[in-house]
């Protein structure tokens, strides 16, 4: 069976776009730390700075190691192409700077991860560009939000770090009305669980820092779409706007964590109901937030959406911000950490930390409580993660009652 055809996930996460017996027979591709590329010929480098013939030149532009990477990542997404990035902000804001310019509009979901936020509200409102926030929960009110000038409109889903859902493909299906690209942050959810471009999505950023690599050893960034659009995020929102290239090592690391990708998905997936559930069940917690839940809001859409509800859960304390923090300082092999999708399980606490980009009122409106705890199960056994969370709620209980 031809490699560009397996119909595998972690078939293509494995082999897709690469033979051994065309590299010497090494089972892991070679990682290729050239910066610039030699040509046969002058008529051959003006040929492919040209765009007339396939090659590489220099690495901001292309990189054998990279360019796999990108080929994986497209596949996984069911996307014609891929792009990568020195993070995953670099991946958003080479999208951003590549399809808009002063006078267009955007169009967001009210719940973002804290640097998208800033960027969007403090960097894009600079040059001109109008954001809009809107519940995207409802596509009514998208509806209501869309005209012509609209060029993107842009989620996560699951959001980060409250758990909301967005329809991809009713979102999707307003948003074209308008001729607006649908631009979806596919962190949480990874391809492994959620392929948004085959929902009806245009483009799909990914922070490869969190599920993808998986093993808190990198930071990097991923885009998926079609091959027109990716050429132009590459030489344009890329080469010249950010420079945010990613290294040849990141990018096999990455392509590291991809063999294991689906393998992960479901044990951080397992483990993350069985804390969900446990979560559920004890007083001192006022909410649980997780797609797998029956008691979730959108689990509806989560059944219809998700092949799994992944490794995130969102809850708050009874106790409030004062408990949550206190909490968290009690807890002894659960590690306090602002990154996600590790085999480590990690807590944070959005209000002093991802999300203090956003001042408290819009906290407020934007759906993010200041008690709320945002958790990363990890790859623990779930009876340790349930020990460490049982006696760290027992011990703020007993600070706050004494």
């Amino acid at each position: 069976m031809s490699r560009t055809t397996l119909s595998g996930f972690s078939s293509r996460a494995i082999h897709h776009g690469y033979d051994p017996a065309e590299n010497q027979g090494a089972l892991t591709p070679p990682m290729h730390l050239a910066s610039t590329f030699a040509f046969e010929s002058a008529e051959q480098g003006g040929a492919i700075f040209a765009g007339e013939e396939q090659g590489y030149f220099y690495s901001r532009i292309g990189n054998p190691t990279v360019d796999l990477l990108e080929q994986r990542l497209a596949v996984l997404e069911g996307a014609e192409a891929g792009v990568a990035a020195a993070s995953g902000m670099g991946a958003i804001t080479a999208v951003m700077w590549s399809l808009l310019e002063a006078g267009d509009e955007i169009v967001t979901d009210k719940t973002l991860y804290g640097c998208t936020f800033a960027f969007f509200r403090h960097g894009l409102a600079k040059f001109g560009v109008k954001v809009t926030h809107v519940d995207l929960t409802d596509p009514s009110a998208l509806e209501a939000a869309m005209h012509q000038g609209v060029k993107v409109v842009y989620f996560e889903t699951p959001a980060n770090p409250n758990m909301r859902l967005v329809d991809i493909a009713a979102i999707s299906e307003v948003a074209h009305r308008y001729d607006a690209q649908v631009v979806v942050d596919n962190t949480y959810a990874t391809p492994a669980l959620t392929r948004p471009i085959e929902l009806g999505a245009d483009i799909v950023v990914h922070s490869a820092t969190k599920y993808l690599g998986g093993h808190g050893d990198l930071v990097g960034g991923l885009v998926a779409g079609s091959a027109e659009t990716m050429q132009k995020v590459r030489l344009e929102g890329l080469k010249d706007m950010t420079g945010a290239v990613m290294s040849p090592f990141t990018a096999t690391l990455i392509m590291r964590g991809l063999k294991t990708l689906a393998l992960r998905m479901e044990r951080h997936s397992k483990t993350a109901m069985e804390v969900a559930l446990w979560l559920e069940a004890q007083s001192q917690v006022a909410a649980v937030h997780y797609p797998g839940l029956e008691s979730f809001g959108q689990h509806a859409l989560a059944n219809r959406q998700m092949a799994l509800p992944g490794g995130m859960i969102a809850f708050d304390l009874a106790g409030g911000y004062d408990q949550g923090i206190r909490f968290m300082n009690r807890l002894e092999m659960i590690i306090r950490a602002v990154s996600l999708g590790d085999a480590e399980t990690l807590i944070q606490h959005p209000a002093s930390m991802t999300h203090s980009t956003y001042t408290p009122e819009e906290r407020a409106e934007h759906g993010i409580g200041e008690g709320l705890l945002r958790l990363s199960v990890g790859l623990e056994e779930a009876e340790d993660i349930f020990a460490d969370l049982e006696q760290a709620l027992v011990a703020s209980e007993l600070s706050i009652a004494a």
